[in-house]
Protein backbone atom coordinates (compact mmCIF):
# COMPACT_ATOMS: atom_id res chain seq x y z
CA UNK A 1 0.00 0.00 0.00
CA UNK A 2 1.52 3.30 -0.69
CA UNK A 3 0.83 5.79 2.55
CA UNK A 4 -0.53 8.87 1.34
CA UNK A 5 -0.24 12.58 3.28
CA UNK A 6 -2.82 15.53 2.13
CA UNK A 7 -2.08 18.82 3.01
CA UNK A 8 -5.04 20.85 2.84
CA UNK A 9 -8.52 19.81 2.93
CA UNK A 10 -10.66 22.78 2.17
CA UNK A 11 -12.64 22.90 -1.02
CA UNK A 12 -10.56 20.88 -3.69
CA UNK A 13 -8.98 18.87 -1.37
CA UNK A 14 -11.91 17.11 -0.29
CA UNK A 15 -12.56 16.19 -3.37
CA UNK A 16 -8.79 14.59 -3.66
CA UNK A 17 -9.51 12.57 -0.33
CA UNK A 18 -12.90 11.50 -2.25
CA UNK A 19 -11.09 10.05 -5.15
CA UNK A 20 -7.99 8.69 -3.24
CA UNK A 21 -10.55 6.26 -1.09
CA UNK A 22 -11.72 4.69 -4.98
CA UNK A 23 -8.33 4.33 -5.62
CA UNK A 24 -6.53 0.75 -5.37
CA UNK A 25 -3.19 0.50 -3.40
CA UNK A 26 -3.35 3.55 -1.68
CA UNK A 27 -3.65 4.14 2.27
CA UNK A 28 -4.46 7.89 3.29
CA UNK A 29 -2.32 7.95 6.47
CA UNK A 30 -4.18 11.53 7.35
CA UNK A 31 -4.25 15.17 7.09
CA UNK A 32 -2.48 18.62 8.15
CA UNK A 33 -4.95 21.75 8.11
CA UNK A 34 -4.64 24.42 10.73
CA UNK A 35 -8.19 25.43 9.15
CA UNK A 36 -10.45 23.88 12.59
CA UNK A 37 -13.75 23.66 10.62
CA UNK A 38 -12.23 22.32 7.19
CA UNK A 39 -10.35 19.29 9.75
CA UNK A 40 -13.58 18.70 12.00
CA UNK A 41 -16.02 17.83 8.20
CA UNK A 42 -12.56 15.62 7.07
CA UNK A 43 -12.72 14.00 10.74
CA UNK A 44 -16.67 13.51 10.12
CA UNK A 45 -17.18 12.59 7.05
CA UNK A 46 -14.31 9.99 6.36
CA UNK A 47 -12.82 9.16 9.89
CA UNK A 48 -9.14 10.80 9.05
CA UNK A 49 -6.44 10.93 11.57
CA UNK A 50 -5.43 14.76 11.60
CA UNK A 51 -2.13 15.47 12.20
CA UNK A 52 -0.85 19.02 14.08
CA UNK A 53 3.38 18.54 13.36
CA UNK A 54 3.56 18.58 9.47
CA UNK A 55 6.78 16.80 9.73
CA UNK A 56 5.24 13.95 11.80
CA UNK A 57 2.45 13.59 8.54
CA UNK A 58 5.67 13.78 6.17
CA UNK A 59 7.70 10.93 8.12
CA UNK A 60 4.75 8.81 8.19
CA UNK A 61 3.79 9.17 4.27
CA UNK A 62 5.25 7.52 1.10
CA UNK A 63 3.80 10.53 -0.86
CA UNK A 64 2.34 13.69 -0.12
CA UNK A 65 -0.49 15.34 -1.87
CA UNK A 66 -0.31 19.38 -1.49
CA UNK A 67 -3.55 21.54 -1.83
CA UNK A 68 -3.02 23.88 0.34
CA UNK A 69 -3.53 27.71 -1.34
CA UNK A 70 -0.11 28.82 -3.48
CA UNK A 71 1.57 30.54 -1.20
CA UNK A 72 2.12 27.28 0.75
CA UNK A 73 3.03 25.49 -2.01
CA UNK A 74 6.87 25.66 -1.93
CA UNK A 75 7.25 25.71 2.05
CA UNK A 76 5.63 22.28 2.22
CA UNK A 77 7.17 21.13 -1.18
CA UNK A 78 10.30 21.67 0.15
CA UNK A 79 10.33 20.40 3.68
CA UNK A 80 8.86 16.47 1.54
CA UNK A 81 11.45 16.76 -0.79
CA UNK A 82 14.42 17.13 1.68
CA UNK A 83 12.82 14.31 3.30
CA UNK A 84 12.76 12.61 0.21
CA UNK A 85 9.31 11.72 -0.29
CA UNK A 86 7.04 11.74 -3.38
CA UNK A 87 5.13 14.72 -4.23
CA UNK A 88 1.84 15.51 -5.85
CA UNK A 89 0.97 19.55 -5.71
CA UNK A 90 -2.14 21.29 -7.04
CA UNK A 91 -1.38 23.85 -9.78
CA UNK A 92 0.55 26.31 -10.32
CA UNK A 93 3.95 24.68 -9.34
CA UNK A 94 4.96 27.49 -6.70
CA UNK A 95 4.76 30.77 -6.01
CA UNK A 96 7.11 32.89 -7.87
CA UNK A 97 10.01 31.18 -10.32
CA UNK A 98 12.66 30.97 -7.59
CA UNK A 99 10.42 28.89 -5.69
CA UNK A 100 9.63 26.81 -8.60
CA UNK A 101 13.42 26.74 -9.77
CA UNK A 102 14.16 25.41 -5.97
CA UNK A 103 11.35 22.84 -6.17
CA UNK A 104 13.04 21.56 -9.47
CA UNK A 105 17.04 21.24 -8.08
CA UNK A 106 15.70 19.77 -4.81
CA UNK A 107 13.51 16.91 -6.69
CA UNK A 108 16.52 16.17 -8.91
CA UNK A 109 18.64 16.04 -5.76
CA UNK A 110 15.97 13.64 -3.87
CA UNK A 111 15.44 11.56 -6.90
CA UNK A 112 11.83 11.04 -6.48
CA UNK A 113 8.08 11.46 -8.45
CA UNK A 114 7.38 14.32 -8.88
CA UNK A 115 3.50 15.36 -10.31
CA UNK A 116 1.92 18.63 -11.37
CA UNK A 117 -1.96 19.14 -11.08
CA UNK A 118 -3.09 20.15 -14.54
CA UNK A 119 -5.96 18.27 -14.33
CA UNK A 120 -7.27 19.37 -17.91
CA UNK A 121 -4.29 17.03 -19.26
CA UNK A 122 -6.63 14.38 -17.88
CA UNK A 123 -9.98 15.54 -18.97
CA UNK A 124 -11.78 12.92 -21.33
CA UNK A 125 -12.06 15.60 -24.31
CA UNK A 126 -8.51 15.64 -24.65
CA UNK A 127 -7.49 12.09 -23.91
CA UNK A 128 -9.69 11.37 -26.71
CA UNK A 129 -7.25 13.11 -29.18
CA UNK A 130 -4.30 10.50 -28.02
CA UNK A 131 -4.57 8.86 -31.53
CA UNK A 132 -4.80 11.94 -33.18
CA UNK A 133 -1.53 13.60 -34.76
CA UNK A 134 -1.78 16.60 -33.22
CA UNK A 135 0.31 19.93 -35.53
CA UNK A 136 -1.83 22.91 -34.86
CA UNK A 137 -0.99 26.44 -36.94
CA UNK A 138 -3.39 28.27 -35.26
CA UNK A 139 -5.49 28.03 -31.66
CA UNK A 140 -7.52 29.64 -30.32
CA UNK A 141 -8.61 29.21 -26.28
CA UNK A 142 -11.66 30.83 -24.38
CA UNK A 143 -11.51 30.11 -20.51
CA UNK A 144 -14.64 31.65 -18.94
CA UNK A 145 -16.26 31.54 -15.22
CA UNK A 146 -18.19 33.31 -13.37
CA UNK A 147 -16.27 34.83 -10.17
CA UNK A 148 -15.70 32.54 -7.38
CA UNK A 149 -14.14 34.77 -4.18
CA UNK A 150 -11.91 31.15 -3.43
CA UNK A 151 -8.59 31.22 -5.68
CA UNK A 152 -8.67 34.89 -6.41
CA UNK A 153 -5.20 35.37 -4.13
CA UNK A 154 -3.59 34.42 -7.76
CA UNK A 155 -4.39 36.23 -10.92
CA UNK A 156 -6.68 35.15 -13.65
CA UNK A 157 -3.67 33.73 -15.33
CA UNK A 158 -2.20 31.72 -12.87
CA UNK A 159 -6.18 30.46 -11.55
CA UNK A 160 -7.27 29.57 -15.02
CA UNK A 161 -5.24 30.43 -18.15
CA UNK A 162 -2.34 28.28 -16.83
CA UNK A 163 -4.35 25.10 -17.26
CA UNK A 164 -4.40 26.32 -21.49
CA UNK A 165 -0.88 27.19 -21.47
CA UNK A 166 0.05 23.80 -20.46
CA UNK A 167 -2.07 21.97 -22.79
CA UNK A 168 -0.57 24.29 -25.69
CA UNK A 169 3.13 23.52 -24.18
CA UNK A 170 2.30 20.18 -24.51
CA UNK A 171 1.04 19.90 -27.64
CA UNK A 172 3.18 22.46 -29.25
CA UNK A 173 7.11 21.11 -30.33
CA UNK A 174 8.47 24.35 -30.89
CA UNK A 175 9.72 27.33 -28.69
CA UNK A 176 7.83 30.69 -28.18
CA UNK A 177 8.80 33.74 -30.16
CA UNK A 178 6.70 36.25 -28.69
CA UNK A 179 4.06 37.04 -26.87
CA UNK A 180 1.60 39.91 -26.99
CA UNK A 181 -0.84 40.66 -23.64
CA UNK A 182 -3.69 42.95 -22.39
CA UNK A 183 -5.25 42.06 -18.87
CA UNK A 184 -7.74 44.06 -17.19
CA UNK A 185 -8.31 44.01 -12.71
CA UNK A 186 -11.58 44.75 -12.58
CA UNK A 187 -13.00 42.56 -8.98
CA UNK A 188 -9.84 42.08 -7.40
CA UNK A 189 -6.64 43.46 -7.34
CA UNK A 190 -5.24 41.20 -9.81
CA UNK A 191 -6.31 40.70 -13.56
CA UNK A 192 -9.49 39.21 -13.46
CA UNK A 193 -9.57 39.21 -17.60
CA UNK A 194 -6.71 38.48 -19.98
CA UNK A 195 -6.56 38.19 -23.39
CA UNK A 196 -3.20 36.59 -24.51
CA UNK A 197 -0.99 36.05 -28.05
CA UNK A 198 1.15 33.66 -28.08
CA UNK A 199 3.54 32.79 -31.39
CA UNK A 200 6.02 29.90 -31.53
CA UNK A 201 9.09 29.81 -33.53
CA UNK A 202 7.35 26.90 -35.72
CA UNK A 203 4.84 29.48 -37.11
CA UNK A 204 2.21 28.37 -34.99
CA UNK A 205 0.21 30.87 -33.14
CA UNK A 206 -2.19 30.55 -29.94
CA UNK A 207 -4.71 33.37 -29.09
CA UNK A 208 -6.07 32.67 -25.49
CA UNK A 209 -8.48 34.16 -23.56
CA UNK A 210 -9.42 33.47 -19.69
CA UNK A 211 -11.66 35.28 -17.22
CA UNK A 212 -13.81 34.56 -14.43
CA UNK A 213 -16.07 37.35 -14.21
CA UNK A 214 -18.09 36.20 -17.36
CA UNK A 215 -21.69 35.51 -16.95
CA UNK A 216 -21.46 32.12 -18.15
CA UNK A 217 -19.04 29.41 -18.54
CA UNK A 218 -17.19 28.43 -21.03
CA UNK A 219 -13.34 25.93 -21.38
CA UNK A 220 -13.27 25.54 -25.21
CA UNK A 221 -9.80 24.80 -27.40
CA UNK A 222 -9.74 25.24 -31.27
CA UNK A 223 -7.16 23.64 -33.32
CA UNK A 224 -6.74 24.23 -36.67
CA UNK A 225 -4.38 22.66 -38.77
CA UNK A 226 -3.39 21.23 -42.26
CA UNK A 227 -5.94 19.34 -43.06
CA UNK A 228 -7.98 19.34 -40.26
CA UNK A 229 -10.19 21.54 -37.14
CA UNK A 230 -10.01 19.75 -33.79
CA UNK A 231 -12.35 20.92 -31.11
CA UNK A 232 -12.39 20.37 -27.61
CA UNK A 233 -14.99 21.22 -25.50
CA UNK A 234 -13.19 20.43 -21.45
CA UNK A 235 -16.49 21.36 -19.89
CA UNK A 236 -18.80 18.95 -21.74
CA UNK A 237 -16.09 16.73 -22.22
CA UNK A 238 -16.51 16.69 -25.65
CA UNK A 239 -14.20 16.47 -28.90
CA UNK A 240 -14.75 16.78 -32.30
CA UNK A 241 -12.59 16.22 -35.58
CA UNK A 242 -13.38 17.30 -39.04
CA UNK A 243 -10.82 16.51 -41.70
CA UNK A 244 -9.86 15.80 -45.27
CA UNK A 245 -10.48 11.98 -45.96
CA UNK A 246 -7.39 10.34 -47.51
CA UNK A 247 -7.23 8.76 -50.53
CA UNK A 248 -8.28 5.61 -50.65
CA UNK A 249 -9.41 5.66 -46.90
CA UNK A 250 -12.35 3.47 -45.83
CA UNK A 251 -14.15 4.75 -43.46
CA UNK A 252 -17.15 4.10 -41.06
CA UNK A 253 -17.58 7.79 -39.65
CA UNK A 254 -19.72 10.03 -40.86
CA UNK A 255 -18.29 11.69 -43.96
CA UNK A 256 -19.86 14.40 -46.77
CA UNK A 257 -18.39 15.92 -49.91
CA UNK A 258 -17.72 19.79 -50.78
CA UNK A 259 -16.97 21.50 -53.79
CA UNK A 260 -13.68 23.12 -53.96
CA UNK A 261 -11.58 24.90 -56.49
CA UNK A 262 -10.00 22.04 -56.51
CA UNK A 263 -12.37 19.75 -56.90
CA UNK A 264 -14.58 17.68 -54.79
CA UNK A 265 -12.96 17.30 -51.25
CA UNK A 266 -14.27 14.54 -48.69
CA UNK A 267 -14.71 15.52 -45.45
CA UNK A 268 -14.55 13.32 -42.38
CA UNK A 269 -16.30 13.96 -39.14
CA UNK A 270 -15.41 12.06 -36.19
CA UNK A 271 -16.39 12.43 -32.37
CA UNK A 272 -13.76 10.58 -30.31
CA UNK A 273 -14.50 9.27 -26.88
CA UNK A 274 -12.01 8.50 -24.04
CA UNK A 275 -12.79 5.50 -21.55
CA UNK A 276 -12.11 7.94 -18.48
CA UNK A 277 -14.75 10.21 -17.37
CA UNK A 278 -13.02 11.17 -14.18
CA UNK A 279 -10.11 13.53 -14.71
CA UNK A 280 -9.52 13.87 -10.76
CA UNK A 281 -9.26 10.05 -10.66
CA UNK A 282 -7.32 9.69 -13.65
CA UNK A 283 -4.59 12.19 -12.53
CA UNK A 284 -4.19 11.29 -8.68
CA UNK A 285 -4.34 7.24 -10.01
CA UNK A 286 -1.05 8.11 -13.06
CA UNK A 287 0.55 9.81 -10.04
CA UNK A 288 0.53 6.55 -8.21
CA UNK A 289 1.36 4.22 -11.17
CA UNK A 290 4.28 6.80 -11.62
CA UNK A 291 5.55 5.88 -8.24
CA UNK A 292 4.91 1.86 -8.34
CA UNK A 293 5.68 1.26 -11.45
CA UNK A 294 8.47 3.66 -11.32
CA UNK A 295 7.56 6.00 -14.67
CA UNK A 296 7.87 9.52 -15.60
CA UNK A 297 4.79 11.71 -14.48
CA UNK A 298 2.40 13.07 -17.04
CA UNK A 299 2.59 15.97 -15.39
CA UNK A 300 6.34 16.48 -14.26
CA UNK A 301 7.69 19.33 -12.49
CA UNK A 302 9.63 20.64 -15.41
CA UNK A 303 6.48 20.85 -17.01
CA UNK A 304 4.79 22.85 -14.51
CA UNK A 305 8.10 25.13 -14.31
CA UNK A 306 7.69 25.65 -17.75
CA UNK A 307 3.98 26.42 -17.74
CA UNK A 308 4.48 28.85 -14.62
CA UNK A 309 7.26 30.18 -16.79
CA UNK A 310 5.21 31.41 -19.55
CA UNK A 311 2.26 32.42 -16.90
CA UNK A 312 4.98 34.99 -15.22
CA UNK A 313 5.88 35.81 -18.68
CA UNK A 314 2.79 36.86 -19.40
CA UNK A 315 1.90 38.58 -16.42
CA UNK A 316 5.04 40.79 -16.88
CA UNK A 317 3.65 41.93 -20.30
CA UNK A 318 0.17 43.13 -18.61
CA UNK A 319 2.40 44.85 -15.82
CA UNK A 320 4.83 46.82 -18.34
CA UNK A 321 1.18 47.78 -20.24
CA UNK A 322 -0.14 49.67 -17.04
CA UNK A 323 3.04 51.33 -16.21
CA UNK A 324 3.40 52.74 -20.27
Amino acid sequence: MLKIGLFGVGHLGKFHIKNWKEIDQIDIVGFYDPDDKNAEVVIASYGLKRYTDMNQLMEDADAIDVVTPTQFHYQVCEAALRKTKHVFVEKPLANNMQEASALLKLTKEAKVKFQVGHVERFNPAFLALNKENLNPMFIEVHRLAQFNPRGTEVSVILDLMIHDIDIILSIVKSDIKQISASGVAVMTETPDIANVRIEFHNGCVANLTSSRISLKKMRKMRLFQKDAYIGVDFLEKKSEVIRLKEENEESELFTFEIETPQGIKSIVVDNPTSTIDNALKAELTSFRDSIVQDTNPVVSELDGYHALEVAHLILDKIQNQKSN
